[in-house]
C-alpha cells in the first residue's frame, strides 16, 4: 500500500527488476505506470553462471559489452541523440541476442534449472520490460543510481537501531534526509550544516532558500568542487576499462 498511495495518480515509467511485489503494489495501475527492466540484474546473472557454462555465459557477457560501450557513447547525448544511437545500434544487438536466447532455451542441453538456464529464463521472462529503454532516451539501462544510493541505508542500518525514542527517529531521519541531500549537491556538509542551524536558531523565515539546492547557488565557495572531479574521473576509468575489454575481445 506504500509505493500505490505515495505515487497517487503519478504516470511514467519505473527502472525496476523483477521483483513480484512491484506489479502487485504499483505496476501495470490503469496503464499508468509501466516498467523498464535493469539490465543489470539480467547481466548479473550470466556472470553467476560463468563457472556451470563459461562459453554461453561468455556470449551473453559479450552482447551486454556491446550494449554498455553504446551506454558509454550516449552519456552525454541529448535525450532524443541518445534514443537515436540506441535505436540504430543498440536495437540490431538486442534483436541478435534475443534470437540467441531463444535458441538456447530450446537446446537440451541447457538445464532448465542450472545457471545458465536460470539466467536465460530470466532474461526471456523480462524481455519486453528490457526492451523498454529503447523506446525513450531519457530511461537509464539499468538502476545502479539508486542500488548506490541504497547501499548508504543499507550500510547504515545497524547504527540507525536505537534511537531513544519514536520522537529521536522523526528528527533523525529528517536530519538524514537533509544530509543525503546536501551531499548529493556536493556541499561542504559541515558548514551547510552550521549556517542553516544558526540561521534557524535566529528565525530564518525563508525555509526555501536553506534547502541545499537554493543554499549551493548562494555559497559557491562551500561547494566541494573535487566530488564531481571524482566522479568524473571514475567514469573516464570505467570507459577506458571497457575500451580495453574491446581491444582484448576483438583479438580474440
Amino acid at each position: 500500500d506504500g509505493p500505490s498511495k505515495f505515487l497517487g495518480d503519478s504516470r511514467g515509467w519505473v527502472t525496476v527488476y523483477a521483483y513480484g511485489v512491484n506489479d502487485g503494489a504499483y505496476l501495470g495501475i490503469d496503464d499508468r505506470i509501466r516498467a523498464s527492466c535493469c539490465h543489470t540484474h539480467a547481466r548479473r546473472k550470466f556472470e553467476e553462471a560463468q563457472s556451470n557454462d563459461p562459453n554461453r555465459a561468455a556470449r551473453a557477457l559479450a552482447y551486454y559489452r556491446q550494449l554498455y560501450d553504446i551506454e558509454d557513447r550516449g552519456r552525454d547525448l541529448t535525450n532524443d541523440e541518445r534514443l537515436a544511437l540506441r535505436r540504430a545500434e543498440s536495437v540490431p544487438i538486442l534483436d541478435e541476442l534475443k534470437a540467441w536466447l531463444d535458441l538456447q532455451r530450446a537446446d537440451s542441453h541447457v538445464l532448465p534449472k542450472s545457471a545458465i538456464g536460470g539466467a536465460i529464463r530470466y532474461a526471456l521472462n523480462q524481455w519486453k520490460p528490457l526492451l523498454s529503454y529503447v523506446t525513450d532516451g531519457s530511461l537509464p539501462i539499468d538502476n545502479n543510481d539508486t542500488e548506490r544510493d541504497l547501499r548508504r541505508l543499507t550500510i547504515g542500518r545497524k547504527n540507525w537501531l536505537f534511537l531513544g525514542s519514536p520522537a529521536g527517529g522523526e528528527v533523525a531521519a529528517r536530519m538524514y534526509t537533509l544530509i543525503a541531500s546536501a551531499s548529493r549537491q556536493h556541499l561542504d556538509l559541515w558548514a551547510y550544516l552550521d549556517d542553516v542551524l544558526r540561521r534557524l536558531a535566529g528565525g530564518e523565515a525563508d525555509l526555501d532558500q536553506l534547502l541545499p539546492q537554493h543554499w549551493r547557488e548562494a555559497h559557491p565557495e562551500s561547494i566541494r568542487t573535487y566530488r564531481q572531479v571524482e566522479q568524473e574521473a571514475r567514469r573516464v576509468k570505467t570507459k577506458a576499462r571497457r575500451a580495453r575489454q574491446r581491444k582484448l575481445a576483438s583479438r580474440r
